[in-house]
């Protein structure tokens, strides 16, 4: 694995999800406690920063009032709505302040479904900057992460699911997306497997140009 040719995409790591008092973090907090999903997010971004990958961040937003979707939404998005989640201005809407976005970070702009492809400018990006994998951390593991997880594979980008780095609903949802959705259009790893492949092509390109790692 190259990390001048991988992105890690978060999505949605926002205050309505992560944060105590967010407005969906009690449905989702069993499951991040479990997976450990935020420690092992910040590791995974500081070490795949260090390593030279691209960090890419994926918030979804609305206006107050949701005029960007149907009048009468169903599903997910329904529940959105009736939680009044991810509003633009409110403290909710912000990426968790221990992830904010560095200097050569990339938030994409115009999220406002569940796949980061469908209405952003992802695709865009990746191939821009001679992006082949991307690996895959956030929420909801079984809706937008799926989701995006689908496209890319169509897209195809080799795609990573970092397993504890997401989380969802409930335990038998997580352990059902990774064990029978995540194989089938994708790479599933834990961070710190996919660090170790991401961190050992790094020293293999610099031992081939003659230097010590």
């Amino acid at each position: 694995m190259n990390p001048q040719k991988t992105a890690v995409v978060l999505i949605e790591y926002q205050n309505d999800f992560t944060s105590p008092g967010g407005s969906l973090h009690d449905a989702v907090k069993g499951v991040m406690e479990s997976t450990n999903m935020l420690a092992n997010t910040l590791d995974l971004v500081a070490k795949a920063r260090e390593a030279g990958a691209v960090v890419i961040h994926s918030p979804i937003s609305f206006q107050e009032g949701y005029f960007e979707i149907t009048k009468h939404p169903y599903g997910i998005l329904k529940g959105v709505v009736d939680s009044q989640s991810f509003r633009k201005g409110s403290w909710g809407v912000d990426i968790i302040d221990t992830l904010a976005p560095q200097s050569g970070d990339i938030v994409l702009e115009g999220k406002r479904g569940l796949d980061a492809f469908a209405s952003t400018n992802l695709d865009f990006i990746l191939r821009s900057k001679g992006i082949e994998t991307i690996a895959l951390g956030g929420f909801l593991t079984n809706c937008c992460v799926e989701s995006t997880m689908r496209s890319g594979y169509e897209k195809g980008f080799e795609v990573i699911t970092l397993t504890d780095c997401t989380a969802t609903l409930s335990e038998e949802e997580q352990a059902f997306a990774c064990a029978k959705n995540f194989p089938m259009f994708s790479k599933p790893m834990t961070h710190g497997q996919f660090l170790d492949e991401l961190t050992g092509e790094a020293v293999q390109e610099v031992e081939t140009r003659g230097y010590s790692a």
